[in-house]
């Protein structure tokens, strides 16, 4: 949920822009990249369980359900 600016959210087939006061849902295990040309302030919203860094891994990877 997007608090202040502009957030575009970029898929393999579009991508979707989401302003103030609006909230975007992007399915579980769709290939996704967020990108904002200036500053947002936002909310974001995961399962419990999900790595802050995907599958990714690598030293900024937070334990489980730690707050970071």
């Amino acid at each position: 949920m997007v608090i202040e600016g502009v957030l575009r959210i970029d898929f393999r087939d579009g991508a979707v822009r989401i302003g103030p006061g609006e909230m975007f849902v992007v399915p579980k295990g769709v290939e996704h990249k967020p990108y904002a040309e200036g500053e947002v302030k936002l909310l974001l919203i995961e399962p419990r369980g999900v790595r802050n860094t995907g599958d990714a891994g690598g030293e900024r990877t937070a334990e489980n359900d730690v707050w970071i």
